[in-house]
């Protein structure tokens, strides 16, 4: 009986994602839906019948559709039954978000070599064409307006160097948009279970944030490796910047954890927390690196068992 139901559900989830399939082609905001049904059945039946499911999307999606949407099943398949998974697991909310963010990880870097291998789309020299005519089309309109060729090619090498920063920082921003869209697919998703199956998952508040020491010794290493490799041709020195852009960034957010702590243990109004915030986004130069020390202290010392204990 019990198996029978299994194969029905799993059965009712296919036909409910192709559906979906077939209105994000459409309607592309249903797309964010797709991991839903992945999340629904490996959420109640662990991620072995749910690997059966994610094969049948596989064959049916690609045969109703075209092949190119095999980078969007397996991405959203992928991510839904990580996220799905850890809920079967009954892990914390953050820790679901470590794993449907490795899950969308997989599937970006599946959908990248698909793109390549599949497609014949190189992403990154289509990408360096576009920096290049426009960087082109700036010189010439330089030109135009009376500048002198000297400040013309200052301003070309400028471009350049930021070109080339932003290529070499691909892999944190796939990591980035992957922490992204783990986040707003595990925000659906539980929505849907507590609706479906009467339960009560949610994030917890974000002042209870708070990051293993593990990232701040993995920080600190990367800092002392950057310090040392000041080769930007070498492979260890792109490592050592994404490395630290994604540790860098971790450190911010922990840092804005410890604010809405520490509004919280002072018992102000929550309105505080977010201006501060929202102030220290309006002048990141300054503010973002106090931020990121701050988050790097209260893991190292722990700042909020110590103002706990006080108390």
């Amino acid at each position: 009986m019990n198996q029978s139901k299994k194969i029905t559900e799993g059965a009712l989830f296919l036909a409910v994602f192709m559906i979906l399939m077939l209105l994000s082609m459409f309607i592309p905001i249903f797309t964010i839906l797709l991991p839903v049904p992945f999340i629904l059945y490996s959420a109640k039946y662990d991620w072995k019948p749910t690997l059966i499911v994610f094969v049948g999307a596989i064959l049916f999606g690609t045969i109703i559709t075209t092949l190119l949407s095999l980078p969007v099943i397996v991405l959203m398949g992928l991510g839904g039954i990580m996220i799905g998974n850890a809920i079967y697991k009954n892990l914390s909310a953050y820790e679901t978000l470590a794993r449907g963010t490795f899950g969308f990880i997989i599937g970006l870097l599946f959908s990248f070599v698909f793109t390549q291998v599949v497609a014949d789309v190189n992403i990154v020299e289509d990408m360096n064409q576009m920096v290049e005519e426009s960087i082109t089309m700036s010189s010439n309109l330089m030109e135009e307006a009376g500048m002198q060729n000297q400040q013309t090619e200052e301003f070309e090498e400028l471009l350049q160097m930021q070109s080339d920063l932003l290529m070499d920082l691909l892999p944190a921003f796939v990591i980035f948009l992957a922490l992204i869209l783990a986040f707003l697919t595990q925000w659906i998703g539980y929505k849907f279970i507590n609706k479906l199956f009467k339960k009560k998952l949610r994030f917890p508040p974000f002042r209870t944030l708070q990051f293993p020491s593990t990232l701040l010794w993995i920080y600190m290493i990367v800092l002392v490796f950057s310090i040392i490799e000041t080769d930007p041709a070498s492979t260890l020195f792109v490592i050592l910047q994404n490395a630290s852009l994604v540790t860098g960034t971790l450190m911010i957010i922990q840092g804005f954890s410890f604010i809405f702590f520490f509004a919280h243990h002072k018992r102000l109004p929550i309105i505080i927390p977010i201006l501060a915030v929202l102030f220290t986004l309006f002048i990141p130069t300054i503010l973002l690196s106090f931020v990121r020390i701050l988050g790097i202290i209260d893991i190292g010392f722990k700042l909020r068992d110590r103002l706990t204990k006080k108390n």
